[in-house]
């Protein structure tokens, strides 16, 4: 039986906790969250014990950790079960800096402790099964990734003051995505932003809506577009062009359900949020973290996964400031 602490009982921990919860083998022994309601409402739908963070961080009857608090609190809390001797998942990003982020691998690497970043599009189905074909070949050398992703709506105006801007929050999932697709690593980022939206976003300091234009090793083009409005339902799409063929994955509606008529066809609407959308990349993220505990296999996603995709994010919110490309 693994034992898991969870740290941060928000919508996130829940679902992690609830997911652990469900799995044979797996056991959440502890939660903690600085809003004592959320932790104890948790612990009792999970059987689990309400602990400081620094408690379950040090307890031998804890075997690892998932971290699901706020950003600012992730590279100091990855540092802390490292030196514990635990291994961690950690929801993205590790922090906000470059920086920082070095500093808390170099950790990670010197304790040698098994770190999963959760960038949980990896573990979704259909992304998964693009992948597969892309090894196996089935469209031959990789020339243009399109990458939609696109929110129903924007978050609340103080998240976005302190989210470290679009490309760092919304696009970094898919800068993990092309990284996951690609053959090659990315050489040059382009990158304009406006809001369009909603000026507050603006006078934040903040974007809303964004395109992305980025260069591999091997002369294939990414595009990315992103927005914090689209009034049909949460876009998530992502075509491959090879040189034997197209791949593409579609957004996910509420049923398969089609209607045709002689008015025309009548389709369901898109699942409008994230949770739902990706309801089982979340649950097979965390049969992936207690398999990297129980088996010792390496992370499906790994900390330097999560420094390129912050990589590509400092280099695009460069880019949309300067309007230049930038090099890496």
């Amino acid at each position: 039986m693994i034992r898991f602490g969870i740290l941060g009982c928000g919508r996130i921990g829940q679902v992690h906790a609830r997911t652990l919860h469900r799995l044979r083998g797996a056991r959440v022994a502890a939660v903690s969250d600085a809003m004592p309601l959320a932790a104890e409402t948790l612990a009792e739908e999970v059987g689990a014990e309400v602990r400081a963070s620094d408690a379950i961080l040090s307890a031998g009857d804890i075997d690892a950790i998932a971290i699901c608090t706020p950003t600012d609190t992730h590279a100091d809390l990855i540092e802390a079960a490292a030196h514990a001797g635990k291994p961690v998942f950690c929801e993205k990003p590790i922090d906000l800096d470059i920086d920082r982020v070095k500093a808390c691998l170099e950790t990670v690497a010197a304790t040698g402790t098994p770190l999963l970043v959760g960038f949980q599009r990896r573990f979704d189905p259909h992304f998964r099964a693009l992948k597969d074909a892309l090894t196996a070949g089935r469209i031959g050398r990789i020339e243009q990734i399109m990458i939609t992703s696109r929110d129903p709506g924007p978050p609340p105006l103080d998240y976005i003051k302190r989210s470290g801007g679009q490309f760092r929050d919304m696009t970094i999932h898919d800068f993990d995505m092309a990284r996951f697709l690609l053959d090659g690593p990315i050489t040059r980022v382009l990158a304009v932003g406006g809001a369009l939206v909603d000026p507050a976003i603006g006078s934040a300091g903040d974007t809303d809506t964004a395109t992305v234009l980025m260069e591999t090793t091997t002369g294939a083009q990414v595009v990315i577009t992103n927005s914090r409005r689209a009034t049909y339902g949460y876009d998530q799409r992502v075509e491959v062009l090879g040189s034997d063929g197209m791949l593409q994955v579609g957004n996910q509606p509420e049923t398969a359900l089609r209607t045709a008529t002689s008015s025309g066809f009548e389709h369901p609407v898109l699942l409008d949020f994230f949770m739902v959308r990706y309801k089982d990349a979340y649950a097979n993220e965390m049969r992936a973290f207690m398999d990297m505990v129980e088996t010792g296999a390496p992370p499906p996603v790994s900390g330097q996964d999560g420094l390129e995709a912050l990589r590509l994010a400092d280099a695009a919110d460069r880019s949309a400031r300067s309007g230049a490309w930038v090099v890496l």
